[in-house]
């Protein structure tokens, strides 16, 4: 099987993003943003999806975090997509609870060509640091968009923000890692239209 990576480029006055995204990796991960919340979010992803990823992102968080987030979900979804290829024979759905302490978050894939992404469940605080916690929505609403992926986050309860997001981050890897498995009782696309794409 051909390697399934993809490598992007994205250069704004916003923001300069380097990534390679390797599907089928080793949980390996080499991250420098300058926004260390999602370094951190994106480090769980991958280990837990066994995805390997070079990241190198810097934005504009003189203004705040909003850019650089945002454009990492863009060009992260649109290596997934690339890497994915033609989707033959891949499982297509995945699905994962993660528990987190307090917090307990279950994320639910189809790797269908439409994008559309839900969000149920609350973070309770704002904030965690210097980070706008409703840009996890931002996030992940991109990369859903760019990787033409249905993404479906249920936040089941949980009271510490942190916990909750990195419980979301956890399941997102382990969810994707179960997508784009190929199972070889898959013959051509999982689709009775005999597209993904």
């Amino acid at each position: 099987m051909e390697k399934r990576q993809a490598a992007k480029i994205r250069e704004t006055k916003e923001t300069q993003i380097d990534l390679t995204f390797n599907i089928d990796g080793e949980g390996d991960a080499d991250l420098t943003t300058n926004v260390p919340f999602m370094s951190h979010m994106l480090d769980l992803f991958t280990k837990h999806g066994l995805f390997d990823m070079q990241l190198h992102a810097k934005g504009d968080i003189e203004i705040d975090d909003h850019h650089a987030t945002e454009d990492i979900g863009i060009v992260l979804g649109s290596a997934l997509l690339d890497a994915l290829g033609d989707k033959q024979g891949i499982r297509r759905y995945g699905s994962a609870f993660v528990p987190m302490d307090d917090a307990l978050a279950h994320v639910v894939i189809d790797l269908s060509n439409r994008p559309h992404f839900e969000l149920r469940g609350d973070i309770p605080h704002r904030k965690l640091g210097t980070f706008d916690t409703e840009l996890v929505e931002e996030f992940l609403w991109k990369f859903a968009l760019e990787a033409r992926m249905n993404l479906h986050v249920n936040v089941h309860y949980g009271t510490n923000a942190h916990h909750i997001i990195e419980a979301v981050f956890k399941a997102l890897g382990r969810a994707l890692d179960e997508a784009t498995q190929v199972d070889p009782r898959v013959k051509g696309i999982p689709s009775t239209k005999g597209s993904l794409s």
